[in-house]
């Protein structure tokens, strides 16, 4: 009779855990930051439909690095569970804690429990009427979850890209400023290519079209007469707001 390979428990949920980080990493990587006009989301994607971003109630968003399949599907449970509470309570009861507390148990119980661990980082970001009631509260694949304060990278040269978005970012940036301020982090990342005989690569402008941004913007019932905070950004708004930057 064949005896069985023991693995301990601390080697296996190693080993699981290292799984799930090499596939984090691969993954391009996605700046979520509180600024003084709200929120906003900058990920480092050339696919014009497999969003990274997206709404998941009012003034609630969602950001993801790793494998599209598995937080795409975190997503649409996300927003299954907000139509539902918020349908059955009221609007006001959908929280971004809350959220963040179900897809926490979700990936600590896949974690545990499967044979692979779902290889994703997640951001649940809730924008307030002020500043010091922005929530950002960062998911990883194991079901931990952080309240982050200011702004959060996750995925691909994530160190490097906070090292460089530490120079730029500051509380008071409006939300075009701080679209830059990311965009410019993320050329540590690979975004812009340096071309021969220039070895900085952040001399190199952004391409646009590498882009996915969306704000979550803090008074959307004075600006657009909505109550829905989420609003994409692209095509010829995207491409003005960052020459801005350049001319700047």
């Amino acid at each position: 009779m064949t005896q069985q390979f023991y693995v301990s428990p601390e080697q296996l949920m190693k080993d699981r855990a290292d799984f799930a980080r090499k596939g984090i990493g691969r993954g391009r990587s996605v700046v979520v930051m509180s600024c003084r006009d709200g929120i906003a989301l900058v990920a480092e994607n050339p696919s014009p439909s497999l969003h990274k971003l997206g709404e998941i109630y009012d003034r609630i968003a969602f950001a993801a690095v790793g494998k599209y399949n598995e937080f795409e599907s975190l997503r649409q449970a996300g927003v299954r569970y907000a139509d539902v509470r918020g349908y059955s309570y009221a609007r006001e009861d959908v929280t971004a804690r809350g959220l963040a507390s179900v897809y926490a148990q979700s990936l600590g119980a896949v974690f545990t429990a499967e044979s692979k661990p779902f290889e994703v980082e997640l951001v649940v970001a809730e924008v307030g009427r002020t500043q010091n009631s922005d929530h950002l509260y960062r998911l990883t694949f194991d079901g931990s979850i952080a309240d982050e304060t200011g702004f959060v990278v996750m995925g691909g040269a994530a160190d490097a890209v906070v090292d460089g978005l530490r120079e730029n970012w500051s509380a008071e940036l409006s939300l075009p400023e701080a679209v830059r301020a990311a965009a410019r982090s993320l050329r540590h990342d690979g975004l812009a290519t340096p071309g021969a005989g220039d070895p900085q690569p952040s001399s190199q402008p952004v391409d646009p079209t590498l882009l996915e941004v969306a704000f979550l913007e803090r008074d959307p019932d004075t600006l657009r007469g909505s109550r829905r905070a989420f609003r994409r950004i692209g095509g010829p708004e995207l491409e003005h707001l960052l020459e801005q930057g350049e001319d700047a």
